[in-house]
């Protein structure tokens, strides 16, 4: 299976849904205040997994 096979595989069913990716850039109203931990956290939500550095 290729790259991109997976990843069109992983993705089956999300092209309704508006999902963003992670960063304060790609928020609508980005917090003043944004650190690394912010940011980890970001990436992982809505996962239920900690920040890999935790």
């Amino acid at each position: 299976m290729t790259d991109k096979e997976i990843e069109e595989e992983a993705s089956e069913g999300l092209k309704d849904q508006k999902i963003r990716p992670a960063g304060k850039e790609s928020q609508k109203n980005p917090p003043k205040d944004w650190d690394n931990v912010d940011e980890e956290l970001d990436e992982t939500f809505p996962a239920s997994d900690p920040p890999a550095n935790y």
